[in-house]
């Protein structure tokens, strides 16, 4: 009878899936057993011919698995690729290996994230993803899906018809904002079928975590209610503020009366829906919010004591970005029942670290944090990190007096798909037992991920790391070095989106040669998935730099007026963003085709499939609407096929065309740019999203084109 129970546990095990998942047949393979022990940790180790995996939870098991896989069987799972054909006999381990970590929490997400990448996800990439989430150690994501579901049915009690709601909540493309109180309403309205879906999904989303032993971080209750909530239903809220010319829901005052019935009825309606949890986000006053007239110590308490009524184990998790979390809402909240997301560890840490320009003297005040690292920002295309100096920086904290508060490490992005070296780097760090050094660990990484040692790989991947991956440790430049492709034209073009803050802090012909090297490889990878996908990605960078500089000609013809050099430049540029263009095509990750048909998939009917397309296209290129698109327009560009030929060549071309008449003469014109660019994004016009062409051959063609080798 024992036996049969332990098998039926192992049958049901969420890590057999997990592996049937990654190849066919694959749990047959391993001898999985969960044992409990004081800290995380997982063993490797062989038995009857098979590789055991032991570990005290499920995600520390699904953790000693993608260890396995990467450094004993040379197989590396990223988000480019989540399946693999396991060899008949896996190698085997040649003495039992364990790892243990003493940093508990290893956060996942950002509100971001929701909308620059998952907005339109289905429950098979979700899958997907939660796989990957368990194989890096991850056991505390950020879970957004579905809280529109929530506000409808709380604001239905509340006495809001259907067309109310939903000028409160964002289109499937923003709830990111919206939940973070920024806007309210833009994106929409959403559909019956839309929150009907969204219920589905997150439910099976929180399942499956909750089988891993994943805790779901869900939005918690801070005070956001829609901005007319004094007139409609007499509550005591702020006067309206805005987030750039966006108008921000209201906050009512932790104060009132009557916020902590409002905080229940929330509360008990997300439970009802998706289960109480033991971590919930809620970030007030994010990126601007007023503060003035708020008691922010009875706010901090307030909104901790309505988070514990619901459930008195529960965590509240915030984001330090900017000036939050305020120093008077959380020095009087007890230790332990708050725990910091120091967002943007890499390069505006706050936790400590007196060199940072965010430094924060003594931390946050007591309470524990988690170490992050952000890397992207808005879902942009481009190699970029501080390899380096994240490690650094880790060790730095880890031997700081801030360490006895220090739960754990986070992945921050607003995007994710991209530089999967840099996510691969941090969420090993808390499970070596040595510190780690930079050169040695990429050396295994590029052997993991490639599944065989190359020298031309190793050579492209050290220029790379002490180039493009070397931005400097004091940098605040955010996120890639942007591809001037991508930039709404103009003579001084420098970066595309308005808040980067980009520097050139890399020679440009080191990324390059990283190229060139790597792309001379190629015979010896044929068929290597891995190596396909970084081969794309890093002659993009590559054309994408001659793209710069080539425009710097442009620029010098217009300044000696000479209209014969900026045609000749001019056409160049223009055949560089066309092969790239071409070369992007070969990979369904760069391609804008399939984004759009995740987001035409959602819908029902054609009116829903218009509309969320119209929410992808918009959110990578205006943005918002005329007044908001100043300052976002470009924020989450993507250098992806189909929208570099139609939507960025086309920008360049008008503006080429109209600087050449204007170097023989003719009047200047402003052009509107929002004009130009609310066209592409109201525009159904469909694109494929299936790879065109063999990447490889492309590549070679492109990259001699471009570079001219």
């Amino acid at each position: 009878m024992l036996f049969c129970t332990q098998a039926l546990l192992l049958s049901a095990s969420p890590v057999t899936g997990l592996l049937e998942r990654i190849d066919k047949g694959a749990s047959k393979k391993f001898i999985i057993e969960k044992q409990a022990g004081p800290e995380d940790y997982f063993e490797l180790d062989q038995r009857d011919g098979k590789v055991v995996v032991r570990g005290n939870s499920y995600v520390s098991i699904a953790c000693g698995i993608n260890w396995y896989l990467k450094y004993h069987a040379n197989i590396h799972l990223s988000w480019n690729g989540m399946q693999a054909k396991l060899p008949d006999t896996l190698p085997a381990v040649p003495h039992r290996e364990r790892h243990t970590t003493d940093l508990d929490c290893r956060y996942y997400l950002n509100y971001c994230t929701f909308s620059y990448t998952m907005a339109f996800w289905d429950w098979e990439r979700w899958e997907r993803e939660i796989d990957w989430m368990a194989l890096h150690g991850i056991n505390m994501p950020l879970s957004l899906v579905g809280a529109d579901v929530v506000w409808y049915n709380v604001l239905k009690k509340l006495g809001y018809d259907t067309g109310e709601i939903n000028n409160f909540v964002a289109g499937p493309a923003f709830q990111a904002w919206w939940l973070m109180n920024n806007l309210e309403g833009w994106g929409g309205p959403n559909s019956d079928n839309w929150y009907r879906q969204q219920e589905i999904l997150q439910k099976k989303i929180v399942r499956r975590m909750r089988e891993y032993g994943i805790e779901p971080v869900l939005p918690g209750y801070s005070g956001m209610l829609p901005s007319n909530a004094r007139e409609k239903i007499g509550m005591d809220v702020q006067d309206p503020v805005f987030w750039g010319s966006y108008r921000r829901p209201a906050f009512l005052q932790p104060t009132d009366a009557r916020f902590g019935e409002i905080a229940a009825l929330y509360y008990k309606e997300l439970n009802r829906l998706f289960g109480k949890a033991n971590y919930y986000a809620m970030d007030p006053f994010h990126e601007g919010g007023s503060t003035d007239g708020v008691d922010l110590d009875a706010a901090g308490k307030a909104i901790m004591d309505a988070m514990k009524r619901n459930n008195p184990r529960a965590v509240w998790v915030i984001q330090a970005w900017q000036a939050n979390p305020r120093h008077d809402m959380i020095r009087n909240l007890p230790r332990k029942d708050l725990l910091v997301l120091d967002l943007y560890s890499e390069s505006r840490p706050q936790w400590g670290d007196m060199e940072s320009s965010w430094k924060r003297a003594n931390g946050y005040d007591g309470h524990d944090w988690i170490y992050c690292m952000l890397l992207n920002f808005g879902g942009n295309v481009g190699l970029h990190g501080k390899m380096q100096h994240v490690i650094d920086e880790f060790y730095k904290a880890r031997n700081s007096p801030f360490n006895a508060t220090l739960r754990g490490v986070g992945l921050t992005m607003e995007g994710i798909e991209n530089n999967p070296v840099m996510y691969e780097l941090l969420c090993e760090l808390p499970w070596h037992d040595a510190p780690v050094d930079r050169d040695s660990w990429l050396k295994r990484y590029t052997v993991a991920r490639y599944g065989k040692a190359d020298d031309a790989v190793q050579k492209a991947w050290t220029l790379l790391s002490n180039s493009i991956y070397n931005c400097p440790p004091l940098s605040t430049q955010e996120g890639t070095h942007e591809s001037i492709f991508c930039a709404r034209p103009s003579t001084n073009a420098f970066q595309v989106s308005s808040y980067v803050g980009m520097s050139n802090y890399y020679n440009p012909q080191d990324v390059i040669d990283a190229a060139g090297l790597f792309l001379s490889a190629a015979d010896r990878f044929l068929g290597n998935n891995n190596y396909a996908y970084d081969l794309v990605d890093i002659v993009r960078q590559a054309v994408a730099e001659k793209g710069r500089m080539v425009h710097a000609v442009m620029r010098e013809a217009i300044q000696a007026r000479e209209p014969e050099l900026f045609d000749a430049a001019s056409r160049r540029f223009l055949t560089l963003i066309m092969l790239q263009d071409e070369l992007l095509a070969t990979r369904s990750e760069f391609k804008v085709g399939r984004w759009i048909e995740m987001a035409r998939n959602l819908g029902v009917i054609p009116q829903e499939k218009d509309h969320y397309e119209w929410n992808a296209r918009t959110l990578i290129t205006t943005w918002g609407d005329r007044a908001a698109s100043e300052g976002l327009h470009d924020y989450a560009h993507r250098e992806w096929s189909g929208i570099l030929r139609d939507f960025y060549c086309n920008r360049w071309k008008i503006w080429i065309d109209q600087t050449a008449r204007e170097l023989r003469g003719a009047k200047h014109q402003d052009i509107d740019w929002y004009a130009v660019e609310e066209v592409w994004a109201k525009q159904t016009a469909p694109y494929q999203a299936a790879p065109e062409g063999d990447c490889i051959e492309t590549a070679r063609r492109v990259y001699r084109r471009a570079v001219g080798e």
